[in-house]
């Protein structure tokens, strides 16, 4: 599989049909045809339908799904170029679960990159499992999670812990809400925060009851709290910035859940200077936020779990 044949086949499925793709990439049609015909024999099944007389192109199953790997392929081809070309004492990798890239990291990143314009920064969002894996390959430098698990290869240390809030719209029934034996889980915006949190909510609201709705992407739920009677519960640090847009009643509850511990993933090849300025700016911005407790001090991180 070459660059060339990749290259092909994105070009046809971006301008629909061979005539237009092999013009765009200045080569002739019978070309571009070979290189597809050689693709797919080394794939060991074929990508396009061929129809007499239709000029548009109609992509198998296998094809369709094998647009979205051209890209991881193309991508990943893209980076082990620019390798030679960095200096990666200078490049961060970052990664993060969507609640902290969404609500915490933006600040931390404009004003990491303002304050250092000659270092180069590069972002992902990951789940929590997906994070290990990337760094204890290397190709992410630090990661926040909020599932710890054990690694013999990477290092897992407390960043900060914050406690969990509910949240509703003031116009809603649960506005005045103070137990969680008061909330109907029907109405509930409901997302996997970690381990220890559904257990809680286990408890609480039974494994039978089903939410309104089930999030897995934070960003989306400032599209459904907005919906009659329906609430939430979220990190304190979700709930301050989202009132920011949307009239919040934001809530403490009785028998809570747990505070949500967030972690810092850290491999075997570490890059101190870069690594440290970062957790400083992030630092910054942790303890501005009201409800966290930061355990960044200074340039270090406490390394036992809290209590």
């Amino acid at each position: 599989m070459t660059e060339l044949e990749i290259d092909a086949f994105l070009a046809i499925v971006k301008a629909g049909n061979i005539t237009a793709a092999a013009e765009k990439s200045f080569i002739t049609q019978s070309a571009l045809s070979r290189r597809i015909i050689t693709l797919e024999k080394e794939l060991g099944y074929t990508l396009i339908r061929r129809r007499k007389g239709v000029r548009t192109i109609e992509l198998t199953d296998e094809g369709n799904a094998f647009v979205l790997v051209a890209e991881k392929w193309k991508a990943v081809w893209n980076e082990a170029r620019e390798i030679v070309r960095l200096d990666r004492h200078r490049h961060l990798d970052v990664a993060s679960v969507g609640s902290v890239s969404t609500y915490i990291l933006p600040p931390v990143f404009c004003r990491f990159m303002g304050l250092n314009p000659e270092y180069r920064l590069s972002f992902h969002n990951y789940h929590s499992f997906e994070a290990y894996g990337y760094v204890e390959s290397g190709q992410i430098d630090l990661a926040i999670i909020s599932d710890d698990m054990y690694s013999k290869n990477v290092e897992t240390i407390p960043l900060f812990k914050e406690e969990m809030v509910l949240v509703t719209t003031t116009a809603s029934k649960y506005n005045n809400a103070t137990h969680p034996s008061m909330l109907d889980a029907s109405r509930e915006i409901r997302l996997p925060w970690n381990p220890e949190y559904d257990l809680w909510h286990d408890f609480w609201f039974k494994n039978t009851d089903y939410p309104h709705v089930f999030l897995d992407q934070m960003s989306l739920m400032e599209y459904f709290i907005v919906q009659p009677d329906t609430w939430a519960i979220v990190p304190i640090s979700v709930a301050g910035e989202m009132n920011k847009r949307i009239d919040l009643s934001i809530c403490r509850l009785h028998d809570s859940p747990p505070d949500r511990i967030i972690y810092l993933l850290l491999g075997k090849k570490k890059k101190p200077e870069i690594t440290n300025k970062f957790l400083e700016i992030l630092n910054e911005e942790l303890i501005s936020i009201r409800g966290i407790e930061s355990y960044v001090t200074g340039n270090s991180l406490h390394k036992k779990k809290p209590q």
